[in-house]
C-alpha cells in the first residue's frame, strides 16, 4: 500500500540578518499506513522543525528544499506541502495529516467549549449540519475515552483535567478522518498514569483505524512501547533509521548508543538504605491545605493531613499524579501557599493556621497593616527565603527575559548580601557558573539564548547562589531529552555531595526519583499513601496505587514493554520477539 508521507531529501534553513541558519539537513524519511514513526533526538535536532514541515506550519522566515509529499493511502502521495498553496494547505490539514501538540492548553481555546472546538474543522470544511457536527462530536470524545462524552462535550479546557485535554486533541485531529496524526511530545507533561492511557488510546487508533503516527518524542520507554520504527535525529540530519527492536538491541550508530546509554532505568539503581540522621530541617504535622472557594462554590482541599519530615543532607521524593498534592506541598514549603491546618516547620519557622489568620485584612497582623506583629511576620518570610532555593519545571518563564543569566543568578545575593558588593558577588556568580558547568561567556547572555539544558544549570546556579541548606526542585528534568537529563541529574548529585543541601524533590518520573532520592513519599488525592526508603517504597511496594505507578511506567525495552502489553490484556501488533 502506498505510503501516507513520504519526506524527500528536506532542507529547512531560517533567514537572520548573518545568512540562513540551518535547521534540517537533508532528511528522508516515509510513513506507512498504520505504522508509528519515532522521530527522535535532543533538542535543537531538527525533530519539531521537520513535523511542522509536513503540515506547512513552518514561519515565514523558513527557507525549504526537498519535497514533502501527503497522500490518503489510496494512491502515491503526490501533494507536495512545500508548493501548496494557502487554500490547498487548508484543505490539507485535518484530512491528509492532523497535529497534536506537546501541550493540549495551549492547543485549545479557553472561551469556547471542548464540543464546539471539536465541530469547528467539520464546519470549516462544510461537512454536516450542525446537529450532525455535534453528534460526531460526542462520538468523537466517547472514541477517545473521555466519560460521559455527551456532557464533556459542553465543558471548557479548564474543566478537564490534562489527560482528558490532551484526548480532546486527538479527537480533534481525527475529526476529518485523517490517517496520519503527527504527535509532537504528546506525553511529556502528564504523569505516568494519564501517558500510560494515552499511549494505550494511541495502540488502540493504529489497531482499530489503521491511524498512521509520526511520533516525535525524547522519551525511550515511550518509543520502545508504541514505534515500530525508529530515526534518530543529530544537528538537523538522520543518523540512524532501523526497526525498534533492533535499534534498543544493536545500535549501529554511536550517538544513538550514547542517547540509549543516558535514558534511566527503572529498577536499576543501588541504593542502600539510608542512615537516619536526627536534624529534621522539614517537618509536617497533620498538614491541611485548602484553596477556596469561588462565586459561592466550597473550598478545595489539596492537602489532607500529610506527615512527612525531610533530614539535614536527604532527598525526599515526592511522587504522585497529576492532582495529587504534590507541587501545593512544594509552594506551602517555600512559603508561597498557605497552611489551613496542621503545622509545617521549615527550617525553625513554625507554619500553622495562625500563618492564614495573618493573611486575612482584617488581622493585625497582616503586611498591609502597621505594626511590629506585620514587620515580624515579613522579617521571617524574608529569613526563610535566604536559606531555600527554588528550581522550577521550566527556567524559561522562571528567569526575567530582560536580564542576562548573570544578573538573574546575582539577583538573591543582591538582595540577601548586599554587603559583599559588586565585584564580590560578580566573582560569586563566576563561581557558581563554574560550579554547574557553564562557560563563563553565557552569564552575558539573555534566557532565550540558551538552550532548555543550559537554562535549567543557570536555574539550579540561582538557586544554590545563597548556599540554602534546603532545596525544592519542582519536576526540574521533566522537559529534558535524556541526555541534557542525565547531565542535569549528574549535577544535582556532585552539587549534593559537595554543599550539603536537602532536598525535596517533586516529580512523576519513578525512574528520575529512584535515582536522586534517598526517601520516597507516594502522595493520592492530597494523602500520602506510602512512604519510607527508595529502596523499599519502589522496589518492593505495599501499595496498589504504588504499584499502579510503577506499571504503568513505560521502560526502554520493546521486547519487555510488548510483554507487559499483552500481560495486561492490551495488544501489540508490531511482531516484536517476545524473547
Amino acid at each position: 500500500m502506498p505510503d501516507l508521507l513520504r519526506i524527500e531529501d528536506l532542507h529547512v534553513g531560517f533567514s537572520t540578518d548573518a545568512g540562513v541558519a540551518p535547521a534540517v539537513r537533508g532528511v528522508s524519511l516515509s510513513v506507512a499506513p498504520g505504522e508509528v514513526l519515532a522521530l527522535v533526538g535532543e533538542s535543537g535536532s531538527g525533530k519539531t522543525v521537520t513535523a511542522k514541515s509536513v503540515l506547512g506550519l513552518l514561519p515565514a522566515t523558513a527557507v525549504t528544499f526537498g519535497r514533502v509529499l501527503l497522500g490518503d493511502g489510496a494512491a502515491d502521495p503526490d501533494e507536495d506541502v512545500l508548493t501548496a498553496s494557502p487554500a490547498r494547505l487548508r484543505a490539507m490539514r485535518g484530512t491528509l495529516a492532523a497535529m497534536v501538540f506537546q501541550e493540549p492548553s495551549t492547543a485549545l481555546n479557553p472561551v469556547f467549549t471542548i464540543g464546539w472546538q471539536i465541530a469547528e474543522g467539520l464546519r470549516a470544511h462544510g461537512r454536516g449540519t450542525r446537529a450532525e457536527r455535534r453528534a460526531l462530536a460526542v462520538e468523537l470524545l466517547d472514541r477517545v475515552g473521555i466519560p460521559d462524552p455527551a456532557v464533556r462535550a459542553k465543558y471548557y479546557p479548564h474543566q478537564l483535567s490534562g489527560g482528558q485535554k490532551q484526548r480532546a486533541v486527538i479527537a480533534m485531529a481525527l475529526a476529518l478522518g485523517t490517517r496520519l496524526i503527527v504527535a509532537d511530545e504528546p506525553t511529556t507533561a502528564l504523569d505516568v498514569t494519564v501517558q500510560a492511557e494515552i499511549l494505550e488510546l494511541l495502540h488502540r487508533l493504529r489497531t482499530d483505524l489503521g491511524t498512521a503516527v509520526l511520533l516525535i518524542t525524547h522519551n525511550m520507554g515511550v518509543v520502545a512501547d508504541l514505534a515500530d520504527r525508529v530515526a534518530v535525529m543529530r544537528d538537523g540530519a538522520i543518523v540512524e533509521q532501523a526497526p525498534v527492536a533492533t535499534l534498543f538491541a544493536a545500535p549501529a550508530h554511536t550517538y544513538t548508543r550514547e542517547l540509549l546509554a543516558a535514558v534511566p532505568v527503572f529498577g536499576s539503581a543501588e541504593r542502600a538504605l539510608t542512615p537516619q540522621p536526627d536534624e529534621a530541617v522539614v517537618s509536617a504535622a497533620g498538614l491541611v491545605i485548602d484553596y477556596p472557594g469561588r462565586l459561592g462554590r466550597r473550598a478545595f482541599r489539596a492537602v489532607d493531613g500529610v506527615d512527612f519530615e525531610i533530614r539535614a543532607g536527604e532527598v525526599l521524593g515526592l511522587v504522585g499524579e497529576s492532582g495529587s498534592g504534590k507541587t501545593t506541598i512544594g509552594r506551602a514549603v517555600a512559603g508561597l501557599t498557605g497552611v489551613t491546618a496542621g503545622t509545617l516547620d521549615v527550617l525553625g519557622d513554625v507554619l500553622g493556621e495562625s500563618s492564614v489568620a495573618q493573611r486575612r485584612p482584617d488581622s493585625p497582623h497582616h503586611p498591609r497593616r502597621v505594626g511590629r506583629a506585620g514587620k515580624a511576620s515579613r522579617a521571617g518570610k524574608a529569613s526563610r527565603a535566604g536559606k531555600l532555593g527554588f528550581v522550577f519545571q521550566d527556567p524559561a518563564t522562571s528567569f526575567n527575559p530582560q536580564l542576562t543569566i548573570a544578573d538573574s543568578v546575582a539577583e538573591p545575593l543582591q538582595v540577601h548580601r548586599p554587603e559583599l558588593g559588586r565585584r564580590a558577588i560578580r566573582a560569586e556568580v563566576e563561581a557558581l557558573l563554574d560550579a554547574v558547568r557553564l562557560p563563563r561567556g553565557h552569564g552575558d547572555r539573555f534566557p532565550h539564548e540558551l538552550s532548555g539544558g543550559e537554562r535549567q544549570r543557570a536555574s539550579l546556579a540561582r538557586a544554590l547562589a545563597l548556599r540554602p541548606p534546603l532545596l525544592i526542585a519542582d519536576e526540574p528534568t521533566s522537559a529534558l531529552d535524556v541526555s541534557v537529563q542525565a547531565s542535569v541529574l549528574e549535577l544535582f548529585a556532585g552539587l549534593r555531595r559537595e554543599l550539603g543541601f536537602a532536598a525535596l524533590f517533586i516529580s512523576h518520573d519513578l525512574a528520575v526519583v529512584e535515582q536522586v532520592a534517598d526517601r520516597v513519599a507516594v502522595l493520592h488525592r492530597g494523602r500520602i499513601v506510602e512512604c519510607g526508603d527508595t529502596a523499599v517504597v519502589l522496589g518492593t511496594p505495599r501499595e496498589d496505587y504504588t504499584r499502579r505507578l510503577i506499571a504503568s511506567l513505560p521502560v526502554a525495552d520493546p521486547s519487555r514493554q510488548s510483554r507487559r502489553r499483552r500481560a495486561d490484556g492490551g495488544t501489540d501488533e508490531r511482531g516484536i520477539d517476545e524473547h
